[in-house]
């Protein structure tokens, strides 16, 4: 398998009916023998990993470097469960497109086959939305989710990959997430995303915009009034000069000028020329204060928060008040055994020796032909940088 960072350009092409019958059979076998050996939970964890996940789309067979090996992988995985998913304690919802907007009906109808409570499965719904907000809202580097899964087993435990778009740079990025690993839905939640493009855009998930995140909220509740006038009064304004201008107050006496300068701080913000509608934010505002959210999680939940409304928001509480939120990609955590370039992290040989170990293992143990076996094995080794 590539090292460092995958490669996902967006491929608008279709998988042939013949491949994917066999990568639905090839996944089916492998997950039934991890499942089995390893349980339930530890396929989520695997699913969750960034690095195994791009194996296992590799080793059924579809190509590396393509947006599609995360749509067709997890198709494929889905279809080839099927029927199985009892037996093997693993349920797989949502998809691509407008099957990702089944995933909440599809959690439902699982959960009560299973005698969830309907409070356990409102949360199962509840973290599968709030993913997709986080992912669409919070990291705005540009990437528009289009694929959504949310798997989970008997206990409850999930884990969830999406899938956004660039379409002017025509790349894809994935999302990763597993429950026993998150502490807080909006910091810095993920198991990894993959991409092989960092774009310096607001990440409100980092742990260096709680600040950022703590007076949005409170311009919520306290004034949304002047939060519109400021956010007015800085979407006006053409360029970093005439803003730094609206910092200070100026008086004009007769021989005499007496100039009042505010106490804050100038940040540099991606999003100053950006027009909003400020008809339609005053109105997703007043509603927001009227909720009263106490906290930012709830904000983002509200029904008509959106990219912009955050991004309003961010931009105020840090050019008024200071609070400078993140800009850093979290695309650099993608791989959880490192990258050759020694980013994030140097490679974990141990880690890796043992994702392929796995991947060998349920080959050998998988109901197919030795020929699938054998071209299954030549593409695991032709993926992996432990080739000798």
């Amino acid at each position: 398998m590539k090292t460092g960072v995958a490669t996902v350009p967006l491929d608008y092409g279709k998988c042939p009916k013949w491949l994917f019958e066999r990568m639905k059979k090839l996944s089916r076998e492998i997950s039934i023998i991890i499942i089995e050996e390893f349980g339930p939970e530890e396929f989520l964890k695997r699913l969750s990993n960034p690095v195994w996940f791009q194996s296992f789309g590799c080793l059924i067979g579809f190509d590396w470097n393509s947006s599609g090996l995360t749509t067709t992988t997890l198709g494929a995985l889905k279809e080839g469960l099927k029927g199985l998913e009892n037996e093997l304690g693993i349920y797989i919802c949502g998809g691509k497109g407008k099957t990702s907007k089944k995933t909440p009906q599809q959690i439902q109808e699982w959960g009560q086959f299973l005698g969830f409570s309907q409070k356990k499965i409102d949360e199962l719904i509840y973290a599968s939305k709030i993913a997709a907000k986080v992912d669409s809202c919070l990291i705005q580097s540009g990437f528009q989710i289009y694929h959504h899964n949310f798997i989970f087993d008997k206990m409850g435990r999930y884990s969830v990959i999406q899938q956004g778009m660039n379409i002017n740079i025509q790349k894809a990025r994935r999302y990763h997430w597993l429950s026993t690993k998150i502490k807080y839905f909006t910091e810095e939640p993920h198991s990894g995303i993959v991409s092989d493009i960092r774009i310096k855009q607001l990440n409100l998930t980092a742990k260096e915009s709680k600040e950022n995140k703590e007076i949005s909220v409170e311009m919520i509740n306290e004034e949304p009034k002047m939060f519109l006038k400021d956010l007015k009064s800085i979407s006006s304004k053409n360029n970093i000069q005439s803003f730094s201008n609206s910092l200070m107050k100026q008086k004009q006496l007769f021989n005499f000028s007496e100039m009042e300068l505010n106490n804050v701080e100038f940040y540099w913000h991606p999003v100053l020329k950006e027009k909003f509608n400020l008809k339609r934010l005053e109105k997703t505002i007043e509603n927001a204060h009227f909720l009263k959210p106490e906290n930012f999680e709830n904000l983002l939940m509200i029904k008509g928060v959106g990219p912009k409304t955050i991004r309003a928001l961010s931009l105020v509480a840090e050019l008024i008040y200071g609070a400078k939120p993140s800009y850093k990609d979290p695309a650099r955590y993608s791989f959880t055994v490192g990258g050759k370039d020694h980013t994030p992290m140097p490679i974990q040989k141990d880690t890796y020796d043992e994702l392929i170990l796995i991947m060998e293992k349920a080959i050998k143990k998988a109901k197919i032909s030795n020929s699938e076996k054998d071209h299954a094995q030549k593409r695991l080794y032709n993926q992996t940088f432990l080739k000798k």
